[in-house]
């Protein structure tokens, strides 16, 4: 069973403390430059609610910041920031199992507009989508001509990502095939293609839940 969460949204809608993300979401979805975080405790997020965002906002519990160097490389995909960029897109997988059921979506993260979204696919894992979506928003920026940043949860995707080209133990055989070709072609995308966007990892300590959650936790 998840552990309980706690969630404070200190600009937003209504602010305030809330129980569940579903609460937190509804205060903060199209709300340009909503500040919202997760807790393990009620104190604990009822204390930062009090405190303000400046203290706890964009840095850990103890207040130390989780900037992290950039580095060089644009596709490294591991860079992190302080801040939020909202002129950007978040993807997130919304899954029945693991493996199981798969789909995939891409919004605003300013808004959380819809800007893709695909399946449920046949079957797949959690990580296979979230690698796909993050490949399917690099080729929609593209086509834009847009170096918008690109938002994600998944430190395996990621992975796959600068590395183009997954590692995943799920068999193609006739189950999969849907998803295998998905990949098969994401993977051809990243070999003829280059891009300039970055590809962050949400930090959801921070900052809650990505924008493109499917509030299925």
């Amino acid at each position: 069973m998840a552990k309980q969460k706690y969630y404070v949204v200190w600009e937003g809608k209504k602010p305030g403390v809330y129980n569940t993300w579903a609460d937190c979401k509804a205060q903060t979805d199209h709300y340009t430059g909503a500040k919202y975080k997760s807790y393990e405790s009620k104190a604990a997020a009822e204390e930062a609610y009090r405190a303000g965002w400046k203290g706890n906002w964009g840095s850990s519990a103890g207040g130390a910041s989780k900037t992290k160097s950039a580095g060089s490389g644009r596709s490294a995909g591991m860079e992190t920031s302080e801040e939020v960029d909202y002129d950007s897109i978040s993807v997130d997988v919304g899954t029945r199992g693991n493996p199981g059921p798969v789909e995939y979506k891409g919004v605003d993260t300013r808004t959380g507009e819809v800007i893709f979204s695909v399946g449920p696919i046949s079957r797949g894992t959690n990580n296979l989508g979230e690698f796909l979506a993050i490949v399917h928003a690099l080729a929609h920026l593209k086509k834009e001509g847009s170096t918008k940043t690109v938002y994600t949860d998944s430190v395996n995707a990621m992975k796959w990502l600068k590395q183009k080209k997954v590692a995943t133990t799920l068999p193609r055989d006739n189950s999969t095939e849907e998803i295998w070709l998905m990949i098969d072609r994401a993977e051809q995308w990243l070999q003829t293609n280059t891009y300039s966007n970055k590809v962050l990892k949400w930090q959801t300590k921070q900052w809650g839940e990505i924008k493109a959650d499917y509030g299925r936790k």
